[in-house]
């Protein structure tokens, strides 16, 4: 699908029940729509219509020579909106996808119903020095990839892919998806995600919230997502056990609690004590330029 001044995304779509509540769903980091979300399309579809994207440099996603930028992701999702003349969504973000979430709230508050945040944090790096080294450190790993020639970058991350994925069902495909991922676009969303942090504002979102908290997380620590749950007013923690990989590797459990947690969204109205939250300066969307 195009979205105009920004660029050609992929868009996976399931009708759902005629008047159906929106959820849009936000993939995590080096994954893609498909990936992180298969198992969860028809259970949800049941219920929501269910939309979803690839992020920028991610799949099929838009491709840029923009700086990747977490806030592009956000007027992507209501650039998608627009075109499919959806008033009213629901966010619900992976990892990566949760900032994306939460900022398409902060620059479009009229179009946001309510958010779902799995596996997510309000921040990714801490303050510590070998923290801010590290961020650093994947920009200027960005900037070499770019560099490279296209077919060099492709053999990298199909190299990349049979080495996380060989020998497992969905490896053929799962690599074909990866496959397609754009390796310096993924170095700077890295960066992107090092560098986040809505701590400052989180206390003002003003729609019911759901946090999905993986009681197992090794990357995205669950005291840290439950410190991002603890900083929006009225949200409840539905918790999954499972590390950040059980929305597919233990679908079986983790579905089950997603689907629980968009229904409490879609159903609740905002909460009274975030309504009354000091407003935040409107944030200007101007499209990024785009190849």
């Amino acid at each position: 699908m195009e979205l105009p001044g920004r660029g050609l995304t992929f868009v996976r779509e399931v009708t759902g029940p005629p008047g159906a509540p929106v959820v849009i769903l936000l993939h995590g980091w080096t994954a893609t729509a498909a990936l992180n979300w298969f198992p969860s399309f028809a259970p949800l579809g049941r219920h929501f219509r269910v939309v979803a994207l690839d992020h920028r440099g991610h799949g099929q996603g838009i491709r840029s020579r923009q700086p990747f930028r977490l806030e592009d992701c956000a007027d992507d999702v209501a650039a998608l909106a627009e075109q499919l003349g959806i008033t009213k969504l629901i966010p619900v973000g992976y990892s990566m996808g949760g900032p994306i979430a939460t900022l398409t709230w902060l620059r479009h508050r009229d179009l946001v119903q309510g958010l779902v945040l799995c596996a997510t944090a309000a921040r990714f790096v801490g303050s510590r020095p070998t923290h801010r080294m590290f961020a650093q450190g994947m920009l200027g790993l960005s900037l070499a990839a770019s560099l490279s020639p296209e077919a060099l970058r492709h053999r990298a991350m199909v190299r990349f892919v049979n080495n996380r994925l060989d020998g497992t069902d969905l490896s053929g495909w799962a690599g074909e998806e990866l496959a397609r991922n754009d390796p310096a676009a993924l170095l700077r969303a890295g960066a992107a995600l090092g560098a986040f942090d809505s701590r400052s504002w989180l206390p003002n979102i003003d729609v019911a919230t759901a946090v999905v908290v993986t009681e197992d997380d090794r990357i995205v620590l669950p005291v840290n997502q439950l410190a991002l749950a603890g900083a929006i007013p009225g949200a409840e923690v539905f918790g999954v056990a499972g590390d950040h990989a059980v929305c597919v590797a233990d679908a079986a459990h983790f579905v089950p609690v997603l689907l629980k947690a968009c229904r409490m969204v879609a159903r609740r109205p905002p909460t009274a004590a975030a309504a009354a939250a000091a407003p935040v300066t409107p944030v200007p969307t101007t499209p990024p330029p785009t190849t």
